[in-house]
């Protein structure tokens, strides 16, 4: 008797998608997981390739030849001028 009603016809296509509606938002939220664990990974993987190629093209601080300590020692004692003062009185 209720399959002949006149309202049930619209409810029905209603209540239909209320009962799928959890099953399709666990897999939609499925899929968004799957996509953003993808792009963290590719990002993951391409800052680990910068840092391996900087590693790679920086030199070590303690590598400094010693004649370029006694070079710029040398300049900055031939630009450093002494200018003596004279005591007003």
């Amino acid at each position: 008797m209720l399959g002949k009603h006149p309202l049930v016809a619209p409810l029905g296509g209603v209540l239909t998608r209320l009962l799928e509606w959890p099953v399709a938002a666990q897999q939609q939220a499925r899929r968004n997981a799957m996509v953003a664990a993808t792009a963290c990974t590719q990002r993951r993987i391409e800052r680990e390739e910068v840092a391996d190629f900087l590693h790679a093209h920086t030199r070590p601080a303690d590598s400094t030849p010693a004649s370029a300590d006694v070079h710029t020692d040398s300049v900055a004692a031939a630009t450093t001028t002494h200018v003596p003062t004279r005591a007003h009185g």
